[in-house]
């Protein structure tokens, strides 16, 4: 099944929105996201035109999403900008210093959501790769990472197979501390 993948504009801050919320939703959400569905369902319409707004436009995050031959979107990640935060800084999750970046420029995968009805076509690795592709053409990145928690060793799997590495960096799982976290990393080629 082909998926038209796009990168997010701050107007469509309500499908946004809307995908999110079915992320959170979702059983697999316990392993896959720090916030939850209350926090995010009790936000205002002007915090998801913010979440919404790209990197290129002032917004703290790229949103990429995949929507199916319908139009609906089936799928989601999004793009955190770190080629300007130090590793060791403590605006950047997990910067102990020991995550492996070794200073350099990077890009953050985060939010990372596919509707059950969609895993197993095709839509996840399209839209990761695209985003890998967005990430090389328009950002000075010299690698884009991201955390898996511990207990979801699908993802891990689906991560190896496009090219990510475990960094060896860790980190608690922020809901639950005494879950870890592994760092896993892609470099640019």
């Amino acid at each position: 099944m082909g998926y038209e993948i796009r990168t997010v504009r701050a107007e469509d801050w309500a499908e946004l929105r809307v995908l999110r919320l079915a992320a959170l939703a979702d059983p697999a959400a316990r392993v896959a996201f720090v916030d939850s569905y209350e926090m995010s369902s009790a936000q205002s319409d002007d915090f998801w035109r913010v979440r919404a707004t790209p990197i290129a436009e002032g917004g703290a995050a790229t949103n990429v999403i995949a929507a199916d031959e319908h139009g609906t979107w089936v799928a989601m990640l999004a793009l955190l900008d770190e080629t300007g935060v130090p590793v060791s800084s403590p605006l950047v999750a997990g910067g102990t210093g020991e995550d492996g970046a070794g200073g350099q420029p990077q890009m953050h995968v985060v939010s990372v959501y596919v509707r059950p009805e969609h895993r197993g076509t095709g839509a996840a690795e399209q839209l990761l790769r695209t985003a890998i592709v967005w990430t090389w053409e328009n950002s000075k990145a010299e690698r884009i990472r991201l955390w898996v928690h511990g207990d979801n060793p699908r993802a891990e799997a689906f991560y190896r197979r496009i090219g990510f590495v475990r960094t060896g960096g860790t980190m608690a799982f922020p809901p639950v501390p005494e879950e870890t976290e592994y760092e896993m990393a892609l470099q640019r080629p």
